[in-house]
Protein backbone atom coordinates (compact mmCIF):
# COMPACT_ATOMS: atom_id res chain seq x y z
CA UNK A 1 0.00 0.00 0.00
CA UNK A 2 1.25 3.79 -1.07
CA UNK A 3 1.52 6.27 2.07
CA UNK A 4 -1.65 7.93 0.51
CA UNK A 5 -3.76 4.28 1.13
CA UNK A 6 -2.20 3.72 4.75
CA UNK A 7 -3.79 6.81 5.60
CA UNK A 8 -7.43 6.10 4.06
CA UNK A 9 -7.22 2.68 5.73
CA UNK A 10 -6.44 4.54 9.08
CA UNK A 11 -9.25 6.92 8.61
CA UNK A 12 -11.84 4.46 7.08
CA UNK A 13 -11.21 2.49 10.94
CA UNK A 14 -11.21 5.51 12.70
CA UNK A 15 -14.80 6.68 11.03
CA UNK A 16 -16.04 3.18 12.24
CA UNK A 17 -14.81 2.31 16.09
CA UNK A 18 -16.10 -0.52 17.52
CA UNK A 19 -15.49 -1.61 21.33
CA UNK A 20 -14.62 -4.89 23.04
CA UNK A 21 -16.26 -8.31 21.10
CA UNK A 22 -18.19 -5.85 18.76
CA UNK A 23 -15.29 -5.33 16.06
CA UNK A 24 -17.10 -6.63 13.19
CA UNK A 25 -16.39 -3.97 10.65
CA UNK A 26 -12.87 -3.53 11.66
CA UNK A 27 -12.28 -7.39 11.62
CA UNK A 28 -13.97 -7.26 7.96
CA UNK A 29 -12.03 -4.28 6.60
CA UNK A 30 -8.98 -6.08 7.83
CA UNK A 31 -9.66 -9.41 6.59
CA UNK A 32 -10.41 -7.29 3.11
CA UNK A 33 -6.85 -6.45 2.85
CA UNK A 34 -5.25 -9.85 4.19
CA UNK A 35 -6.94 -11.54 1.50
CA UNK A 36 -5.30 -9.36 -1.44
CA UNK A 37 -1.68 -10.12 0.22
CA UNK A 38 -1.60 -14.47 -0.88
CA UNK A 39 -0.89 -15.15 2.72
CA UNK A 40 -0.17 -18.65 3.79
CA UNK A 41 -3.34 -18.55 6.61
CA UNK A 42 -5.76 -16.03 7.45
CA UNK A 43 -7.88 -16.83 10.72
CA UNK A 44 -10.77 -15.38 11.89
CA UNK A 45 -12.56 -14.87 14.53
CA UNK A 46 -13.22 -18.12 17.01
CA UNK A 47 -9.96 -19.30 14.94
CA UNK A 48 -7.75 -17.50 16.91
CA UNK A 49 -9.49 -17.11 19.86
CA UNK A 50 -9.71 -19.75 23.09
CA UNK A 51 -12.84 -20.19 24.62
CA UNK A 52 -12.30 -18.37 27.85
CA UNK A 53 -13.61 -14.95 26.84
CA UNK A 54 -14.91 -12.84 29.29
CA UNK A 55 -17.11 -9.74 29.10
CA UNK A 56 -18.97 -11.05 25.82
CA UNK A 57 -22.50 -8.90 25.24
CA UNK A 58 -25.89 -9.73 25.38
CA UNK A 59 -26.91 -11.34 21.87
CA UNK A 60 -29.49 -8.59 21.10
CA UNK A 61 -26.41 -5.64 21.70
CA UNK A 62 -23.71 -7.77 19.75
CA UNK A 63 -26.91 -8.12 16.64
CA UNK A 64 -26.89 -4.72 16.64
CA UNK A 65 -23.20 -4.01 15.92
CA UNK A 66 -23.41 -6.60 13.90
CA UNK A 67 -25.99 -4.50 11.40
CA UNK A 68 -24.94 -1.92 12.20
CA UNK A 69 -21.29 -3.43 10.40
CA UNK A 70 -23.27 -4.52 7.49
CA UNK A 71 -25.12 -1.32 6.93
CA UNK A 72 -21.44 0.19 6.80
CA UNK A 73 -20.24 -2.45 3.93
CA UNK A 74 -18.91 -5.17 5.72
CA UNK A 75 -19.07 -8.00 3.87
CA UNK A 76 -21.70 -10.96 5.18
CA UNK A 77 -19.58 -13.67 4.27
CA UNK A 78 -17.29 -12.28 7.52
CA UNK A 79 -19.72 -11.57 9.16
CA UNK A 80 -20.93 -14.59 9.88
CA UNK A 81 -17.55 -16.16 10.94
CA UNK A 82 -17.75 -13.27 13.79
CA UNK A 83 -20.75 -14.61 15.15
CA UNK A 84 -20.90 -14.64 18.89
CA UNK A 85 -18.72 -11.68 18.60
CA UNK A 86 -15.55 -13.53 18.32
CA UNK A 87 -14.02 -10.67 16.22
CA UNK A 88 -10.15 -10.24 15.47
CA UNK A 89 -7.59 -12.12 13.08
CA UNK A 90 -4.42 -13.43 12.19
CA UNK A 91 -2.23 -12.94 9.42
CA UNK A 92 0.21 -15.57 8.82
CA UNK A 93 3.25 -15.41 6.00
CA UNK A 94 5.72 -18.66 5.84
CA UNK A 95 9.08 -17.57 3.77
CA UNK A 96 11.39 -19.98 4.60
CA UNK A 97 13.68 -21.33 7.11
CA UNK A 98 13.99 -18.91 10.13
CA UNK A 99 12.16 -18.17 13.15
CA UNK A 100 8.49 -17.42 14.00
CA UNK A 101 8.40 -13.89 14.72
CA UNK A 102 4.89 -12.16 15.74
CA UNK A 103 3.59 -8.74 15.76
CA UNK A 104 0.67 -7.63 17.99
CA UNK A 105 -1.51 -5.21 17.44
CA UNK A 106 -5.22 -4.24 18.77
CA UNK A 107 -8.22 -2.98 16.85
CA UNK A 108 -10.61 -2.26 19.24
CA UNK A 109 -12.01 1.51 20.57
CA UNK A 110 -13.34 3.42 23.66
CA UNK A 111 -16.98 4.34 24.76
CA UNK A 112 -16.29 8.21 24.05
CA UNK A 113 -18.24 10.73 21.87
CA UNK A 114 -15.49 12.58 19.66
CA UNK A 115 -15.08 16.31 19.22
CA UNK A 116 -16.61 17.97 16.60
CA UNK A 117 -14.93 20.69 16.70
CA UNK A 118 -13.56 22.36 14.13
CA UNK A 119 -9.78 21.83 15.40
CA UNK A 120 -10.22 18.23 15.39
CA UNK A 121 -9.00 17.11 12.20
CA UNK A 122 -11.35 13.81 11.82
CA UNK A 123 -14.40 16.36 12.68
CA UNK A 124 -12.72 19.02 10.02
CA UNK A 125 -11.89 16.20 7.42
CA UNK A 126 -14.76 14.33 7.61
CA UNK A 127 -13.46 11.04 8.90
CA UNK A 128 -15.13 11.48 12.23
CA UNK A 129 -16.67 8.21 14.66
CA UNK A 130 -20.05 7.63 12.78
CA UNK A 131 -20.62 5.23 15.73
CA UNK A 132 -21.78 7.87 18.06
CA UNK A 133 -20.41 7.71 21.09
CA UNK A 134 -17.96 5.83 20.57
CA UNK A 135 -14.31 6.41 19.59
CA UNK A 136 -10.78 5.60 18.08
CA UNK A 137 -9.46 7.73 21.44
CA UNK A 138 -6.02 5.85 21.51
CA UNK A 139 -4.72 4.96 18.50
CA UNK A 140 -6.11 1.56 17.98
CA UNK A 141 -7.18 2.23 14.08
CA UNK A 142 -3.37 3.35 13.20
CA UNK A 143 -1.89 0.11 15.19
CA UNK A 144 -4.45 -1.84 12.43
CA UNK A 145 -2.89 0.00 10.03
CA UNK A 146 0.64 -0.32 10.93
CA UNK A 147 0.15 -4.25 11.19
CA UNK A 148 -1.04 -4.26 7.40
CA UNK A 149 1.36 -1.88 6.37
CA UNK A 150 4.42 -3.95 8.29
CA UNK A 151 2.63 -6.85 6.66
CA UNK A 152 3.69 -5.64 3.34
CA UNK A 153 7.37 -4.17 3.83
CA UNK A 154 7.87 -7.60 4.91
CA UNK A 155 7.03 -9.69 2.25
CA UNK A 156 8.41 -7.09 0.01
CA UNK A 157 11.90 -7.87 1.59
CA UNK A 158 14.54 -10.58 2.13
CA UNK A 159 13.09 -12.09 5.26
CA UNK A 160 13.61 -15.77 6.19
CA UNK A 161 11.26 -17.40 8.53
CA UNK A 162 7.42 -17.14 9.44
CA UNK A 163 5.81 -13.89 9.99
CA UNK A 164 2.28 -13.45 12.52
CA UNK A 165 0.35 -10.84 12.67
CA UNK A 166 -2.14 -11.01 15.21
CA UNK A 167 -5.56 -8.10 15.00
CA UNK A 168 -6.52 -8.56 18.57
CA UNK A 169 -9.60 -7.53 19.82
CA UNK A 170 -10.67 -6.05 23.42
CA UNK A 171 -7.60 -4.43 24.61
CA UNK A 172 -9.55 -1.45 26.36
CA UNK A 173 -11.88 -3.63 28.18
CA UNK A 174 -8.61 -5.97 29.31
CA UNK A 175 -10.50 -9.22 27.03
CA UNK A 176 -9.00 -10.26 24.80
CA UNK A 177 -4.84 -10.91 25.50
CA UNK A 178 -5.80 -13.78 27.12
CA UNK A 179 -7.98 -15.73 24.59
CA UNK A 180 -5.76 -14.93 21.78
CA UNK A 181 -2.65 -16.10 24.01
CA UNK A 182 -4.12 -19.23 24.66
CA UNK A 183 -5.08 -19.82 20.85
CA UNK A 184 -2.16 -22.14 20.19
CA UNK A 185 -1.28 -19.80 17.85
CA UNK A 186 1.42 -18.71 19.94
CA UNK A 187 2.92 -22.60 20.67
CA UNK A 188 5.36 -21.66 18.10
CA UNK A 189 6.63 -18.35 18.03
CA UNK A 190 10.15 -17.27 19.33
CA UNK A 191 9.82 -13.39 18.99
CA UNK A 192 7.03 -11.55 20.08
CA UNK A 193 6.55 -7.75 19.11
CA UNK A 194 3.80 -5.49 20.59
CA UNK A 195 3.39 -1.72 19.44
CA UNK A 196 1.53 1.51 20.99
CA UNK A 197 1.65 4.72 19.36
CA UNK A 198 1.67 8.05 21.41
CA UNK A 199 2.36 7.60 25.34
CA UNK A 200 3.48 10.69 25.49
CA UNK A 201 5.96 10.48 23.00
CA UNK A 202 6.69 13.05 20.31
CA UNK A 203 6.75 12.01 16.70
CA UNK A 204 10.16 11.10 15.69
CA UNK A 205 10.74 9.29 19.10
CA UNK A 206 11.15 5.76 19.22
CA UNK A 207 10.86 3.31 22.76
CA UNK A 208 12.80 0.27 21.61
CA UNK A 209 11.59 -2.00 24.64
CA UNK A 210 8.59 -0.37 27.50
CA UNK A 211 8.43 -1.78 30.92
CA UNK A 212 6.29 -0.90 33.88
CA UNK A 213 3.60 -2.86 33.02
CA UNK A 214 1.03 -2.37 36.03
CA UNK A 215 -0.89 -5.61 36.54
CA UNK A 216 -4.77 -5.12 36.57
CA UNK A 217 -8.07 -6.84 37.51
CA UNK A 218 -11.09 -5.35 36.81
CA UNK A 219 -14.01 -6.24 38.89
CA UNK A 220 -17.92 -5.48 38.26
CA UNK A 221 -19.90 -6.18 42.03
CA UNK A 222 -23.75 -5.86 42.36
CA UNK A 223 -25.46 -5.20 44.98
CA UNK A 224 -28.80 -6.85 46.22
CA UNK A 225 -31.04 -5.69 48.78
CA UNK A 226 -35.05 -4.97 49.20
CA UNK A 227 -37.17 -2.38 48.63
CA UNK A 228 -38.79 -0.57 50.87
CA UNK A 229 -40.50 2.95 51.63
CA UNK A 230 -37.50 5.68 52.71
CA UNK A 231 -40.65 7.84 54.32
CA UNK A 232 -42.91 5.22 55.76
CA UNK A 233 -41.03 2.51 56.47
CA UNK A 234 -37.19 2.65 55.93
CA UNK A 235 -36.00 -0.23 58.36
CA UNK A 236 -37.89 -2.69 56.32
CA UNK A 237 -35.91 -2.39 53.36
CA UNK A 238 -31.96 -3.69 52.88
CA UNK A 239 -30.16 -0.54 51.30
CA UNK A 240 -27.97 -1.49 48.59
CA UNK A 241 -26.14 1.93 48.12
CA UNK A 242 -25.50 1.63 51.63
CA UNK A 243 -23.49 -1.20 50.61
CA UNK A 244 -22.52 0.06 47.76
CA UNK A 245 -21.08 3.22 49.17
CA UNK A 246 -18.81 1.42 52.33
CA UNK A 247 -17.68 -0.92 49.59
CA UNK A 248 -16.33 2.25 47.66
CA UNK A 249 -14.90 4.32 50.68
CA UNK A 250 -13.40 1.43 52.29
CA UNK A 251 -12.03 -0.32 48.58
CA UNK A 252 -9.77 3.50 48.89
CA UNK A 253 -8.55 2.11 52.38
CA UNK A 254 -6.95 -0.83 51.75
CA UNK A 255 -3.55 -0.91 53.14
CA UNK A 256 -0.73 -0.39 50.62
CA UNK A 257 2.41 -2.84 50.19
CA UNK A 258 6.16 -2.39 51.04
CA UNK A 259 6.84 -4.39 47.75
CA UNK A 260 5.70 -1.60 45.69
CA UNK A 261 3.30 0.57 43.85
CA UNK A 262 -0.96 -0.53 43.89
CA UNK A 263 -3.94 1.06 42.78
CA UNK A 264 -7.34 0.95 43.20
CA UNK A 265 -10.31 2.81 41.29
CA UNK A 266 -13.92 2.70 41.65
CA UNK A 267 -15.01 4.38 38.09
CA UNK A 268 -18.85 3.47 37.70
CA UNK A 269 -21.75 3.40 40.13
CA UNK A 270 -25.23 2.30 38.54
CA UNK A 271 -28.52 1.87 40.70
CA UNK A 272 -31.37 3.12 42.45
CA UNK A 273 -34.57 4.25 41.51
CA UNK A 274 -36.29 7.15 43.27
CA UNK A 275 -35.86 9.20 46.45
CA UNK A 276 -38.44 7.91 48.55
CA UNK A 277 -37.28 4.53 47.98
CA UNK A 278 -34.54 2.24 49.09
CA UNK A 279 -32.04 1.34 46.87
CA UNK A 280 -32.67 -2.65 45.87
CA UNK A 281 -30.39 -3.06 43.18
CA UNK A 282 -26.65 -1.04 43.03
CA UNK A 283 -23.90 -2.31 41.29
CA UNK A 284 -20.16 -0.74 40.48
CA UNK A 285 -17.51 -1.12 38.47
CA UNK A 286 -13.66 -1.19 39.22
CA UNK A 287 -10.44 -2.11 38.99
CA UNK A 288 -7.02 -3.18 40.95
CA UNK A 289 -3.55 -2.84 39.65
CA UNK A 290 0.08 -3.33 41.13
CA UNK A 291 3.65 -2.95 40.16
CA UNK A 292 3.82 -7.02 39.82
CA UNK A 293 1.56 -9.42 39.47
CA UNK A 294 1.45 -10.59 42.60
CA UNK A 295 1.06 -7.06 44.50
CA UNK A 296 -2.23 -7.28 41.65
CA UNK A 297 -3.18 -10.27 43.38
CA UNK A 298 -2.81 -8.92 46.91
CA UNK A 299 -4.68 -5.55 46.16
CA UNK A 300 -7.81 -8.26 44.30
CA UNK A 301 -7.90 -9.39 47.46
CA UNK A 302 -8.50 -7.20 49.80
CA UNK A 303 -10.97 -5.73 47.35
CA UNK A 304 -12.94 -9.02 47.46
CA UNK A 305 -13.16 -8.99 50.81
CA UNK A 306 -14.25 -5.37 51.19
CA UNK A 307 -16.93 -5.71 48.67
CA UNK A 308 -18.08 -8.84 50.96
CA UNK A 309 -17.67 -7.30 54.32
CA UNK A 310 -19.48 -3.71 52.76
CA UNK A 311 -22.35 -6.90 51.36
CA UNK A 312 -22.68 -8.36 54.96
CA UNK A 313 -22.48 -4.91 56.61
CA UNK A 314 -25.63 -4.02 55.31
CA UNK A 315 -27.79 -7.26 55.19
CA UNK A 316 -27.25 -7.33 51.35
CA UNK A 317 -25.93 -10.02 48.79
CA UNK A 318 -23.18 -9.16 46.20
CA UNK A 319 -21.79 -11.15 43.26
CA UNK A 320 -18.49 -10.01 42.02
CA UNK A 321 -17.19 -10.88 38.77
CA UNK A 322 -13.78 -10.38 37.04
CA UNK A 323 -14.49 -8.19 34.20
CA UNK A 324 -10.76 -8.17 32.60
CA UNK A 325 -7.53 -9.00 34.13
CA UNK A 326 -3.92 -8.58 32.81
CA UNK A 327 -0.32 -9.74 34.17
CA UNK A 328 2.73 -7.67 34.37
CA UNK A 329 5.64 -8.06 32.18
CA UNK A 330 9.14 -6.66 30.85
CA UNK A 331 10.12 -6.49 27.79
CA UNK A 332 13.42 -8.86 26.54
CA UNK A 333 16.60 -6.15 26.96
CA UNK A 334 17.92 -8.48 23.89
CA UNK A 335 15.20 -8.37 21.70
CA UNK A 336 14.83 -4.32 22.12
CA UNK A 337 18.38 -3.73 21.66
CA UNK A 338 17.79 -4.73 18.51
CA UNK A 339 14.89 -2.37 17.63
CA UNK A 340 16.81 0.21 18.97
CA UNK A 341 19.57 -0.34 16.52
CA UNK A 342 17.01 -0.23 13.75
CA UNK A 343 15.32 2.49 14.83
CA UNK A 344 18.56 4.90 14.47
CA UNK A 345 19.02 4.11 10.74
CA UNK A 346 15.70 4.57 9.66
CA UNK A 347 14.19 7.20 8.35
CA UNK A 348 12.11 10.00 10.14
CA UNK A 349 13.16 9.07 13.57
CA UNK A 350 14.89 11.82 15.34
CA UNK A 351 15.35 10.28 19.08
CA UNK A 352 15.85 6.68 20.63
CA UNK A 353 15.11 5.51 23.98
CA UNK A 354 15.76 1.80 25.11
CA UNK A 355 13.16 1.83 27.61
CA UNK A 356 10.56 3.52 29.72
CA UNK A 357 8.51 3.27 31.91
CA UNK A 358 4.57 2.34 31.30
CA UNK A 359 2.86 3.51 34.36
CA UNK A 360 -0.24 1.49 32.81
CA UNK A 361 -1.55 -1.75 31.73
CA UNK A 362 -1.96 -3.61 28.89
CA UNK A 363 -2.84 -6.83 28.02
CA UNK A 364 -0.19 -7.55 24.92
CA UNK A 365 1.18 -8.67 28.52
CA UNK A 366 -0.48 -11.98 27.99
CA UNK A 367 1.08 -12.63 24.68
CA UNK A 368 4.67 -11.21 26.09
CA UNK A 369 4.50 -13.87 28.99
CA UNK A 370 3.12 -16.64 26.88
CA UNK A 371 6.09 -16.19 24.95
CA UNK A 372 8.49 -15.87 27.63
CA UNK A 373 7.18 -18.97 29.21
CA UNK A 374 8.14 -21.14 26.76
CA UNK A 375 11.79 -19.66 26.13
CA UNK A 376 10.96 -16.80 23.55
CA UNK A 377 11.51 -13.33 23.50
CA UNK A 378 8.98 -10.21 23.93
CA UNK A 379 9.27 -6.49 23.38
CA UNK A 380 6.51 -3.73 23.46
CA UNK A 381 7.68 -1.09 20.78
CA UNK A 382 6.23 2.91 21.46
CA UNK A 383 6.15 4.51 18.10
CA UNK A 384 6.29 8.52 19.14
CA UNK A 385 3.32 10.71 17.67
CA UNK A 386 2.41 14.40 18.27
CA UNK A 387 -1.35 14.46 19.51
CA UNK A 388 -3.26 17.39 20.74
CA UNK A 389 -4.79 16.04 23.40
CA UNK A 390 -3.68 12.76 26.03
CA UNK A 391 -5.23 9.28 25.46
CA UNK A 392 -8.54 8.70 25.71
CA UNK A 393 -9.59 11.99 25.67
CA UNK A 394 -12.57 13.33 22.71
CA UNK A 395 -9.96 15.37 20.71
CA UNK A 396 -7.51 12.80 20.55
CA UNK A 397 -5.29 12.38 17.12
CA UNK A 398 -2.35 11.26 15.72
CA UNK A 399 0.02 12.72 13.29
CA UNK A 400 -0.48 10.41 10.06
CA UNK A 401 3.55 10.68 8.94
CA UNK A 402 4.02 8.69 12.43
CA UNK A 403 2.14 5.25 10.86
CA UNK A 404 4.78 5.05 8.31
CA UNK A 405 7.69 5.26 10.98
CA UNK A 406 6.38 3.22 13.17
CA UNK A 407 6.09 0.52 9.41
CA UNK A 408 9.47 1.26 8.96
CA UNK A 409 10.88 0.44 12.24
CA UNK A 410 8.83 -2.76 12.75
CA UNK A 411 9.66 -3.88 9.80
CA UNK A 412 13.04 -3.40 9.42
CA UNK A 413 13.25 -4.92 12.91
CA UNK A 414 11.83 -8.15 11.81
CA UNK A 415 13.65 -8.66 9.02
CA UNK A 416 16.57 -8.17 11.19
CA UNK A 417 15.56 -10.28 14.23
CA UNK A 418 15.27 -13.04 11.35
CA UNK A 419 18.94 -12.62 11.13
CA UNK A 420 20.02 -12.03 14.38
CA UNK A 421 18.19 -14.58 16.48
CA UNK A 422 19.17 -12.57 19.39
Amino acid sequence: MTAADLVELRRDLHRHPEPAWREFYTTARIVDELETRGLDAIYVGPEVLADDRVGVPDSDELDAWLERAREAGARDDILDRLAGGNTGALAVAERGDGPTIALRVDIDALPITESRGDEHAPAASGFRSANEGYMHACGHDAHATIGIGVLDSVLDSDFQGTLKVFFQPGEERIVGGEPMANSGHLDDVDYLLAVHIGLGHPSGEIVAGIDGFLAVSQFEAEFEGAPAHAGIAPETGRNAMQAAAAAIQNLYGIPRHAAGATRVNVGVIEGGTATNIVPERVAIEGEVRGDTTELMEYMDEKARRVLRSAAAMHDCEVDVTTAGRAPSTASDRGLAAVVGDVARTTDGVMSVLDSDHLGGSEDATYLMQYVQERGGKAAYVGVGTDHPSGHHTDTFDVDEASIGVGIDVLANAIVEIGKRRP
